[in-house]
């Protein structure tokens, strides 16, 4: 008796586990033309650089073209003094190709500027330089296309790599100047609109090497303190959005006027104070995840802010009233001072207006009511009163004949008919 007996299960209660068969591998062929050794080094993987297909080896030629290689002579329109050398060339049917070197396209040259002599005397004289140095440095600007470094190593005189490019774009703009017919023709010119500084390079030369000069130390403490830098900005901007937000509400004092004055007329009136200082609160916590931008663009969202409770007659209201007031929609000289009066104005308008939109409505109603409670009914002046006890044989007289004794009593339908006063009252 075992386990299985005694908790009355059967013997083959767990059916022996299947073995899993592995995933047949498919065999990859070796592709032809690549040795076995090569082959299992890249594991079949395509090479970084696209190989020749071997059909492309084992194609002929065609019959009818009979391909040699020769060595043969060549010159280069690069070179100016015709120099000949030698290198094997393709030659197919026994006809050498003809035309220009193919790298002779690669030799590009600076366009150098020359001037004349009268040029020299009248545009370029220069106490500090003499006409055979600055013929010299023109000359050596040409041959070694502008590597200034390497002229100042040339030059025979000692002379600072910020001198030769000061006097060198010096002489090509004054040059261009004078060729040219109007100042106007040449001022897109990269000399003429950008002209060299020599006390900009020199500083932009002296913080590079400062920078390349520093130690692993010093950069350590460089980024040590930006990032405390960019700490306290963070800890700051909270600080600096409530500072800003109660500069708002300060620089409003509209909104308590208004509800003030009208108390509860109509939600559009007394909530637009209130509705803008949030609009504006809003913007200026979109503009600051900004980080930058422009005032001009800070101006626009701030007046959409603004205008967003007024309707569109409101908004071109208070576009006419800027223009009758001689005042641009957009300030000419968006300073931040200019912007801040500048969005005053305009809420202070969308308060005088929203002002004369109530005076409106209180004089209307005022009308309104003049109109219904202004007439009193008036007492009919020949009506007589006769009490009961001095009626002829104590008959009443009935509503007929009381009609018809007064001619001049108004109709029923205009006035009520008075109560007829008994001999208890008197």
């Amino acid at each position: 008796m075992d386990a299985k007996d005694i908790l009355g299960l059967p013997k083959n209660s767990f059916p022996a586990l299947e073995k899993k068969s592995r995933p047949h591998k498919e065999s990859q062929r070796k592709p032809d033309g690549i040795s076995r050794e090569v082959y299992a080094l890249t594991g079949g993987l395509s090479s970084l650089m696209p190989a020749i297909d071997a059909s492309h080896l084992r194609k002929k030629p065609p019959s009818d073209e009979k391909i040699t290689w020769q060595w043969l002579p060549f010159t280069s329109s690069a070179r100016k003094d015709n120099l000949q050398l030698y290198h094997w060339v393709r030659v197919v049917n026994g006809a050498p190709p003809m035309g220009d070197y193919s790298f002779a396209k690669y030799n590009k040259s600076v366009g150098i500027i020359k001037y004349t002599e009268e040029e020299y005397e009248k545009h370029l004289n220069d106490p500090m330089w003499t006409k055979e140095e600055t013929d010299q440095l023109f000359d050596f600007c040409e041959r070694f296309d502008l590597r200034f470094v390497v002229i100042a190593d040339r030059f025979p005189s000692s002379r600072t790599v910020e001198e030769l490019k000061d006097r060198y774009y010096s002489v090509c703009r004054a040059i261009l100047i004078a060729r040219a017919p109007s100042s106007g023709d040449v001022a897109a010119n990269p000399l003429v609109k950008d002209p060299y500084n020599v006390s900009q390079d020199i500083e932009r030369k002296r913080a590079l090497s400062m920078v390349l000069s520093q130690t692993r130390q010093q950069e350590r403490r460089d980024e040590e303190v930006l990032v405390e830098a960019k700490r306290i900005a963070e800890l700051r901007m909270p600080a600096k959005a409530a500072e800003e937000s109660q500069l708002a509400v300060a620089s409003n004092p509209g909104a308590e006027i208004t509800e003030r004055i009208i108390p509860g007329e109509t939600p559009s009136s007394s909530m637009v104070v209130p509705s803008t200082l949030t609009d504006n609160a809003a913007t200026l916590a979109s503009l600051r995840t900004l980080r930058v931008y422009l005032r001009t663009y800070a101006l626009e969202q701030m007046v959409q802010a603004a205008s967003s409770s007024a309707g569109l007659r409101t908004i071109k209201r208070i576009e006419q009233t800027l223009h009758d007031l001689g005042v641009n929609l957009k300030p000419r000289v968006p300073t931040k001072a200019v912007c801040a009066e500048h969005l005053e104005l305009r809420k202070e308008i969308l308060i005088l207006l929203n002002l004369q939109k109530q005076v409106k409505y209180k004089e209307a109603e005022g009308s309104i009511r003049d109109g219904l409670y202004g007439e009193s009914p008036e007492t009919p002046k020949d009506q007589t009163f006769i009490p009961e006890s001095m009626s002829f044989g104590g008959e009443r007289v009935g509503k007929k004949d009381h009609k018809r004794k007064g001619p001049g009593a108004p109709s029923q339908s205009a006035h009520k008919r008075p109560r007829k006063m008994k001999a208890s009252d008197i």
